[in-house]
């Protein structure tokens, strides 16, 4: 009987592990702005660190949870740089998960929303790659 214990235990926590999060219009508001990729964990559980961004994210997403995602290149005057390429991004809740779903001319991907806090947001690609962005901060000379 004991063992049958442990078995429904052990399932209740991958079930609970294994759902993810549905984050609210409210909560996405937050992910405007421009974010940097501070960290990647890979498949295997390697962590790469990513101590210098050359450029970083800029987020910006309308109430219905569509907009966009850019590459610029922050500027020692505080300013950034674009070449005007933008992702399409959609935000989809979908299965108790929250997905930002990109569309270039070229490609299609998603990823799942993790994390999402203020300071913080951490998604899962499609490879099993997690990324954790951090709030950039604008460089200066001072």
């Amino acid at each position: 009987m004991s063992r049958l214990y442990k078995v429904f235990f052990i399932g209740i926590l991958f079930l609970v592990a294994s759902c993810g999060k549905e984050f609210t219009p409210e909560d996405l508001k937050i992910i405007n702005g421009y974010w940097e990729i501070e960290k990647a964990k890979l498949p295997d559980g390697e962590v790469k660190d990513y101590t210098i961004n050359s450029s970083i994210d800029f987020f910006e997403i309308n109430d219905k949870g569509v907009g966009f995602r850019q590459k610029v290149m922050p500027q020692v005057n505080g300013e950034y740089l674009t070449n005007e390429v933008q992702e399409n991004l959609t935000i989809v809740n979908e299965e108790g998960k929250t997905w930002l779903m990109y569309k270039t001319e070229f490609a299609e991907w998603k990823e799942e929303l993790i994390e999402l806090d203020e300071d913080e947001f951490v998604v899962k690609n499609e490879s099993d790659i997690i990324y954790y962005y951090k709030k950039a901060v604008p460089f200066t000379l001072k």
